[in-house]
């Protein structure tokens, strides 16, 4: 597939309101490391090769292992990841597949035992933004290097 379109060229605008609502969420409390894990989970979710490729080799910048890596999409049959990152990662499948179930409430509560509540605003909008960044890339046609 060619690329459609190159959002930062044609709405330069937008691309640069999504880059500021990126580097706000650089600067949040929740570890740059989970947030990885949530980006990389969601984006394979989501099917996006782009976003898996930046975040897997941004995440092993930040000195995550290939073994949780590989792991993360059987998360939760691997003895890989704590409590938090469970927590972290249930909601990130519930809201980025939110028609199946909504975010149900045991999903949530169980962040919320982790992460107070400035964190699980941090942590559901760097899941929303992963979401919408994956749909720019999956829709323009953006292909991994």
């Amino acid at each position: 597939m060619s690329q459609r379109t190159v959002i930062i060229k044609e709405n330069p605008g937008a691309y640069q309101a999504m880059l500021g609502l990126e580097k706000y969420l650089g600067e949040s409390s929740v570890s740059a490391s989970l947030k990885e894990l949530v980006k990389i989970r969601a984006s394979q979710i989501n099917g996006c090769a782009y976003c898996i490729n930046m975040h897997t080799k941004d995440a092993r910048k930040l000195g995550e292992s290939e073994q949780r890596i590989y792991a993360l999409s059987a998360w939760r049959d691997t003895p890989y990841f704590t409590p938090e990152e469970r927590a972290a990662l249930a909601l990130t499948e519930s809201v980025t597949v939110i028609t199946k179930e909504h975010v149900p409430n045991a999903v949530y509560d169980e962040a919320a035992r982790y992460f107070n509540k400035t964190q699980m605003g941090e942590l559901i909008m760097a899941i929303v933004t992963i979401n919408a960044w994956n749909r720019i890339a999956i829709s323009t046609g953006m292909m991994p290097e």
